[in-house]
Formats: C-alpha cells, sequence, structure tokens
C-alpha cells in the first residue's frame, strides 16, 4: 500500500514539474518572438534608413575644356566628404553617367530628346544610421553645401519624416505587447509554482514545526526551482533558433541581423526563466511558511 502510494506521490510530482516546464517553455517562448520582432525591426529600420541618401549636385559647368578639371576637383571633394564620420559610402556620378540614369528613368533612348550639358554631375551620399535625424541632415546639408563646387544639395525630408512616424508607431505597439506579454507570462509561471508548492504545504510547515531554519526549507525548492526553469528556458531558446533557421533558410527574413543581438536575448531569455521560476518559488514558500498551521486547510 504504501508503496503504491510512493508511485501515486511520484506520478503528481512528475506531472507537477512537466506542466511548470511547459508553461516556463511557452511563456519565455513568446518573450523570445517577441524579442526577435524587435530585434528585426530594429535592423529592417536600420536598413530603410540606409536607403535614404543626400545628393550633392556640382555647378554644371558647359565649357568642354574645363571638363577634365572640374572631375578632378569633383572628385577630389569626394574624397574629403568620405572621411567624414557620419558618411556611410560615397558614389561618384559623372555627367555621362547622369545622362544614363535619365534615360533609363525616363524610359527613353533617342539621343535627339537629350542634351548632356542639362545633367550636372553628382555624388550621393549615405549616412550612418545614428546620423539619419531631421537636425544631423540639416546640419550635414549645410556643410557639405560650403564647397564653391557645389550648386545645390538636396534630401527627401518627406521620407524621413514619414520614416520617424512609422518607426515610432512600431516602436511603441511593440513595447506595449511585450509588456502585456511579460506580465501575462509572470503571472502563468507564478501560478504554476504556487500550485506545485501549495501540494507540498503540508511537508513545509511540518518541516517548520521539528525545527528547520527557513533557509533549510527554502533551499531544495530553490535549487529545483532553478533546475526547472533552466530546463524551461532551454527547450524555448531550442523551438526559438528553429523558428529563425526556418524563417531564414525560406528566405521570409533576409539574415541582415547583427547574431550579437540574438546572443543577448538569448542569455536574457534564460536569466528570466531562471529568475522568474526562483523568485515565485520563494514568494510562494516565503507565503506557506508564514501561515500557522489551522490555515494551511483554507489557504
Amino acid at each position: 500500500m504504501a508503496s503504491k502510494l510512493d508511485r501515486i506521490n511520484k506520478n503528481r510530482l512528475r506531472s507537477s514539474n512537466v506542466t511548470v516546464v511547459i508553461s516556463i517553455s511557452l511563456v519565455l517562448f513568446l518573450i523570445g518572438i517577441i524579442g526577435m520582432i524587435i530585434i528585426n525591426a530594429n535592423s529592417y529600420i536600420d536598413y530603410l534608413k540606409e536607403q535614404m541618401v543626400i545628393e550633392v549636385f556640382f555647378k554644371n559647368e558647359k565649357d568642354k575644356k574645363d571638363l577634365v578639371k572640374n572631375e578632378k576637383s569633383q572628385l577630389l571633394y569626394l574624397d574629403t566628404v568620405r572621411t567624414n564620420p557620419y558618411v556611410k559610402s560615397a558614389k561618384y556620378i559623372s555627367k555621362k553617367q547622369a545622362v544614363q540614369i535619365a534615360k533609363k528613368d525616363l524610359g527613353v533612348d533617342s539621343e535627339a530628346l537629350f542634351e548632356e550639358d542639362i545633367f550636372p554631375a553628382s555624388i550621393t551620399v549615405a549616412l550612418k544610421p545614428e546620423y539619419i535625424d531631421s537636425t544631423h541632415i540639416e546640419t550635414i546639408k549645410h556643410q557639405l553645401q560650403k564647397s564653391k563646387i557645389v550648386d545645390e544639395v538636396k534630401s527627401d525630408s518627406q521620407l524621413l519624416s514619414q520614416m520617424n512616424k512609422g518607426v515610432n508607431k512600431i516602436t511603441i505597439g511593440i513595447s506595449v505587447l511585450a509588456v502585456i506579454i511579460l506580465l501575462i507570462s509572470v503571472s502563468l509561471i507564478n501560478n504554476s509554482i504556487r500550485l506545485k508548492i501549495y501540494s507540498k504545504r503540508f511537508i513545509i510547515k511540518t518541516m517548520q514545526l521539528v525545527g528547520a531554519k527557513r533557509f533549510f526549507i527554502m533551499k531544495p525548492f530553490l535549487g529545483q526551482a532553478i533546475v526547472l526553469g533552466s530546463i524551461g528556458a532551454v527547450i524555448a531558446l531550442i523551438l526559438l533558433s528553429g523558428v529563425n533557421y526556418g524563417l531564414i533558410h525560406y528566405n521570409i527574413l533576409p539574415p541582415i541581423v547583427e547574431y550579437s543581438n540574438y546572443i543577448l536575448l538569448f542569455l536574457f531569455i534564460l536569466i528570466l526563466g531562471v529568475l522568474i521560476t526562483t523568485l515565485s518559488t520563494w514568494l510562494a514558500t516565503w507565503r506557506f511558511l508564514r501561515l500557522k498551521l489551522d490555515d494551511l486547510y483554507y489557504s
């Protein structure tokens, strides 16, 4: 009879541990998905920012005798621009290349419709993402305009404004969703662990009545919480790695992300899993340690 009762208790304990691990895994998996969305959203935002360029148009000197001299001055200016800390890349477009680009954009091949002299040489400057905001761009445009050979500096301010609005909406939406998911996840894990500790409340109180110190009673529960939290976190990380591999393998998600961000996310999930389970176990155990014996039947 005793052995049968032991088997039943072991099965209940095993079932309780499995439930806690599954809860932790699913919750951390959801948090990880939110983290992946944030990481990839930031990478895409940086990628989109890098597509916005500043165009610097040189003065259109029509005297062909000075063409070579002008190109040398323009290339020297290009080298100077590339040394600036805010420049990611800079490309030179000659007068001939400008004509070819105009033909391609307009879909016209006839030479009669084009005069090469009307298209000035220019350079396109791609900025580093941290410099792409209204204040920096206006300062950079003013600096690029100082050269005597520069006629005009242009940038798509409307695109930048729309991009910033979109970035703010995405950031706020993801942040709110992340907070909601985190609160729900902590609540779910806490409830699962409280049910597990609840089944041990009489053992906890018995150990306390025979003189065991509170830390001595809590120690095995905390150790088990660390193990269960670690197992749940590892399972969640395996699932996240599978999702990430599938997205990249099927070209749903281009691999443009810095993997150092993923390493930080995985460490965060591992620490969070252990922290939540340990804290929930400590609170639940402490609660039963503070209760009187009679109150255990009504808690």
